[in-house]
């Protein structure tokens, strides 16, 4: 089914106007003149023998490696790292919001994945909505509450793998709580932008605006009933957080301002081992968490481009573009009828990832136009967030991801804590029959998910890309850039990305249009004008690309490389 000439019309004048006056949306396009690599490429990878750590924030890559260089692994300092980015980078993660993991443990040669997300309130039903009528849940406030997983998350990484005493390792962020830190450049744009939406939120700007306004760029900022917090947990243990005076102080707070989350919520808690899941593309293998997470579709992208030649397409072109989103669009409408808590709705994963079946889908792509929508498939079946990476001399690694969902969350924070409240719940379907449609006890549909890579059985690539649905999308363009396009570790994320966004939601949205596609700038203005031209609209977006980190183990040599998002504050670096 084609556009009509008057939308294809009006979509090339929108994408060509904007393009016309558009300036640098991205560190990629303005990458200094380096005499190696791709003219994009922003910094080399980061190079160590026996450590390294990739975080968005510099002073948490610094805490991570001196944990380790304290004799702490790189679960401990994955942990420390985690803290402290709760504190400095409070806009995308917290102890307020839920966690996932994956670890390579060096000692079994196994890897093992944490769904460590929380569930919604018991006492609030889907019947509450209808009557209310609600026809999604809201994004601020009481009612997208569900419990915060990240801190049952870290102490079981810890109990099964860590070495450090908790103390030690929360001890940096409770410091810097204390001491204050400087707000970083990225950091402050996005504290400007939250205190817009949540300011007026109860207890939001006691703790994030005690002069009037959010701290600004270079301001040293101070969250001591943060640094209090932390110092309850690391030394009472997590009981503290879910069945102690923090647990009651977050019940009786929400309670006062008309929530359900309650003591009982949060006591009954529990995060749950999950076996990752792999599908192998082009003779790697790729590692993701199954639902409630969406990271099977980053595998059902590459299992559907697997059956075209992308490296004779070439990276930038109309081509490779069209595939990619068209891919994307398969997978995301899966992704939107299946993906659930598998507690109340088993998704048929392995059908999903079946080969046979990805090739199925991918006969459904026109090569000369894009579809305007998609029906999700019949799979064979049977009975704002943070991203880290560590890696040790032991040759431990961990793919971490973490966060609030919508940058600060509900905006919901406790009197006397130091943390927002994540607003994941936001992420159920009102609708009846529908997989992820809300349930008491039931753990939402997730965003985010860590990825990892292994090759012939060992372990090659800790990663991730933060940035809601963004992810499954970058995840597939950077194994894609990295195997198809022959780039390396950080010119893998360097390389300006695809977006596409107005596919069918779990949240029982659906695409009738097409959607629409966002190129960073780096894209020729020729590659944008054949897309127009096919039929796809195109629109500038700022911001939205997602946090890349990364770390690559060459096992001929013995060593790690590192690589961080220059869209992003921080750095990789090892010992």
């Amino acid at each position: 089914m084609k556009r009509s000439l008057l939308s294809l019309t009006f979509s090339c004048t929108l994408s060509c106007a904007l393009l016309a006056g558009l300036t640098a949306m991205s560190p990629s396009a303005a990458a200094a003149d380096r005499i190696t690599g791709h003219h994009f490429a922003t910094r080399s990878e980061a190079m160590a023998p026996e450590a390294m750590a990739a975080t968005s924030q510099p002073l948490a890559t610094q805490v991570a490696l001196d944990i380790m260089q304290q004799g702490g692994n790189a679960i401990d300092a994955a942990i420390a790292a985690n803290a402290l980015l709760g504190l400095v980078e409070p806009t995308g993660n917290g102890i307020g919001g839920d966690l996932f993991a994956i670890v390579w443990d060096a000692d079994t040669q196994q890897l093992y994945g944490l769904n460590a997300s929380g569930r919604s309130p018991q006492s609030l039903s889907l019947d509450y909505f209808v009557e209310n009528g609600y026809d999604k849940i809201p994004a601020r406030g009481v009612l997208p509450l569900s419990v915060p997983g990240a801190v049952d998350g870290w102490f079981e990484l810890h109990e099964k793998f860590g070495q450090l005493p908790m103390e030690k390792v929360l001890a940096p962020a409770i410091r810097y709580a204390r001491e204050g830190f400087p707000v970083t450049e990225v950091i402050a744009y996005y504290f400007a932008r939250n205190a817009a939406v949540i300011g007026e939120q109860p207890g939001f700007a006691e703790v994030f605006m005690p002069d009037g306004e959010m701290p600004q760029k270079g301001e040293r900022f101070k969250n001591p009933d943060l640094a209090n917090t932390l110092e309850t947990i690391a030394i009472e243990g997590r009981d503290a957080f879910y069945e102690g005076a923090i647990a009651r102080t977050i019940s009786d707070f929400v309670a006062e301002h008309g929530g359900f989350l309650s003591y009982d919520d949060l006591a009954e808690h529990e995060s749950t081992w999950v076996a990752p899941v792999s599908s192998n593309y082009r003779g790697y293998d790729l590692w993701e968490l199954p639902p409630n997470t969406q990271g099977i579709a980053a595998q059902q992208i590459l299992n559907i481009l697997e059956n075209f030649d992308i490296a004779a397409m070439g990276f930038d072109s109309s081509e490779y573009i069209h595939h990619f989103v068209e891919a994307k669009k398969l997978a995301f409408e899966d992704r939107a009828k299946y993906y659930a808590d598998p507690a109340f709705s088993q998704a048929p994963v392995e059908g999903l990832l079946d080969k046979d079946y990805a090739k199925q889908r991918a006969g459904l792509i026109d090569s000369k136009q894009p579809a305007l929508a998609v029906e999700p498939g019949n799979p064979p079946t049977e009975g704002d967030t943070i991203y880290l990476t560590t890696a040790d001399q032991s040759g431990n690694m961990v793919s971490l991801i973490q966060s609030n969902y919508r940058g600060m969350g509900s905006g919901i924070t406790p009197t006397g804590l130091g943390f927002v409240l994540q607003n994941r719940g936001e992420l159920f379907a009102l609708e009846q029959g529908h997989a992820n449609v809300f349930a008491p006890g039931k753990r939402p549909f997730h965003t985010i998910i860590p990825a990892f890579v292994t090759k012939d059985g060992k372990p090659v690539m800790s990663y991730g890309v933060m940035g809601g649905a963004t992810q499954p999308q970058m995840h597939a363009q950077i194994l894609i850039n990295l195997i198809d396009f022959g780039m390396n570790l950080q010119e893998a994320g360097d390389a300006p990305r695809i977006l596409h966004t107005g596919s069918s939601q779990p949240t029982g949205e659906s695409m009738t249009d097409g959607g629409v596609i966002s190129l960073e700038n780096g894209f020729s203005p020729a590659t944008r004008r054949e897309l127009i031209k096919m039929g796809h609209t195109l629109q500038e977006a700022v911001g939205p690309y997602g946090g890349y980190q990364a770390i690559w183990k060459n096992h001929e040599e013995d060593v790690y490389y590192g690589a961080s998002e220059s869209r992003k504050d921080g750095h990789a670096a090892g010992f």
